[in-house]
């Protein structure tokens, strides 16, 4: 009889999954790597949220093929101590997706950033309260790859549980800081920075982490988070 699995197993597997390529995959690393230099070089370019979308979905495809040319690797050695030639196709094939992926992105690349360059448009540096919100989608999204390439550096427990730093704490801080940033209503950042500090205590009461991995997860995402704001002043 199959034991009921939870969601957060699911996820925890998934995630684990991810940490695991980025630890052993070189070229994986270097895909994470460029996401981060990518989004964060939104910010001083006019990009629109059709361009986003686009550049998103290509993002995903180049890395979501470079996993499952991990996942087809791993399978092929797991049942195959030996050379054989179908092994060798499938591998190259495999690997093929993935070069295929990546030559798209390097078109999406320059038809999108191409123009930009000769004229990059630093409105959006100048006016830091009126930042559009796909643009703080990117500051969540970059603080949350960040603290996943940071669990996968250490080590340390789950994705979802446990680990150095906490995620959670992480991107709780940085909304919270976010919402500090974007208001002057003074209630508001304290509301946000005391759900900020519930979220991270939530986590140490559960055992979940250690209170000085809550701490440098709430340092790591408010830090994170203001540096990527002072690139917009």
């Amino acid at each position: 009889m199959k034991t009921k699995r939870k969601i957060v197993d699911s996820f925890n597997d998934a995630i684990e999954g991810v940490i695991y390529a980025i630890r052993t995959q070189r070229n994986m690393r270097i895909h994470m790597i460029t996401t981060l230099i990518i989004l964060t070089f939104c910010f001083f370019i006019d990009i629109n949220k059709y361009e986003l979308m686009i550049l998103t979905i290509t993002i995903t495809m180049v890395i979501v093929a470079e996993m499952i040319n991990t996942a087809i690797e791993f399978t092929i050695d797991s049942t195959t101590n030996y050379y054989h030639p179908l092994a060798k196709i499938a591998k190259n094939v495999a690997a093929g997706a993935v070069f295929i992926t990546a030559l798209n992105a390097v078109i999406v690349g320059f038809v999108l950033f191409w123009d930009k360059l000769n004229s990059i448009n630093f409105v959006i540096l100048n006016k830091v309260r009126n930042i559009d919100t796909y643009m703080i989608f990117i500051i969540l999204l970059i603080v949350c790859i960040a603290t996943v390439i940071v669990k996968a550096i250490y080590g340390e427990g789950t994705p979802l549980k446990g680990g150095m730093p906490s995620g959670h704490s992480a991107v709780g801080f940085s909304i919270a800081t976010i919402i500090t940033l974007l208001t002057n209503e003074p209630l508001a950042v304290i509301l946000s920075y005391i759900l900020a500090i519930i979220l991270a205590q939530s986590r140490v009461d559960s055992e979940v982490h250690s209170v000085i991995e809550v701490i440098l997860g709430a340092l790591f995402g408010t830090f994170l988070t203001i540096f990527i704001f002072k690139l917009l002043k």
